[in-house]
């Protein structure tokens, strides 16, 4: 895929991985669609893009976010290419100390919103013929630690969904993968710090979120023919 002109969704595009690769594919051509809930954020990014980019600032699991999205991509640029699906929260905690409700925040957002997304688009990618699904995952999906198995849980509950999902379209023209970052430095990377989360980025240097965002470009730039499924990024240096 060339990315001059494609027009291009983002969630979670406000700060960290999102924002890194709105930059990223602004700078390839791309035409984007960016939302977040922080319309201050959203509309700064916005503005400091070299190319052309709508914003909605609207809550992910909202259950008629994406089709907002898909209505605002039609109406501004008369199509939609790809969609990444990076929007995320983290939650932790024990058995004893979770807060439920939370927890039930962060099963919407990282795991009911994506499949939503991932369906509304590919239902749109299929009937014309070609679009690409990105769904950022985490490393945390491989990992099993202790008070962190409901995001682990929900991250690997994106990879085989994503998995399957690209099977089902695979002779539709539309193409699915998923990127697994490892310790990336974001905000939420600072959260998992201060909810005593099992990171190492202190012994281990981290990725940047311009890595992951360099990773999700060669993603989308690959031939009709190819499909990179699956990609799991972590730091050189990193021992997982």
């Amino acid at each position: 895929m060339n990315l001059q002109d494609k027009v291009i969704i983002i969630t979670g595009a406000s700060s960290g991985i999102g924002e890194a690769i709105a930059r990223e594919l602004s700078a390839a051509g791309a035409k984007l669609v960016i939302t977040a809930r922080r319309q201050e954020r959203l509309q700064t990014l916005a503005d400091s893009l070299p190319g052309e980019s709508a914003l909605l600032c609207a809550p992910i699991e909202d259950s008629s976010t994406p089709g907002r999205l898909l209505e605002l991509a039609l109406e501004r640029f008369g199509r939609v290419d790809a969609v990444i699906n990076n929007a995320g929260i983290f939650v932790a905690g024990s058995v004893d100390t979770m807060d439920l409700d939370a927890m039930s925040q962060m099963v919407r957002v990282n795991f009911d919103a994506v499949v939503r997304s991932s369906y509304v688009f590919g239902r749109e990618f299929k009937r014309q013929g070609s679009g690409a699904i990105i769904n950022v995952s985490s490393i945390a999906a491989y990992l099993s630690s202790s008070s962190v198995g409901v995001y682990s849980g929900l991250k690997h509950a994106l990879e085989i969904f994503t998995s399957n999902l690209r099977v089902e379209l695979a002779k539709s023209g539309v193409r699915v993968g998923s990127i697994a970052p490892g310790t990336t430095e974001t905000e939420i990377f600072d959260h998992m710090r201060t909810e005593g989360a099992p990171v190492r980025a202190d012994q281990t240097p981290p990725l940047e979120a311009a890595d992951i965002a360099h990773a999700v470009r060669f993603m989308l730039e690959q031939p009709d023919r190819a499909n990179i499924a699956k990609i799991l990024l972590v730091s050189a240096k990193e021992s997982v």
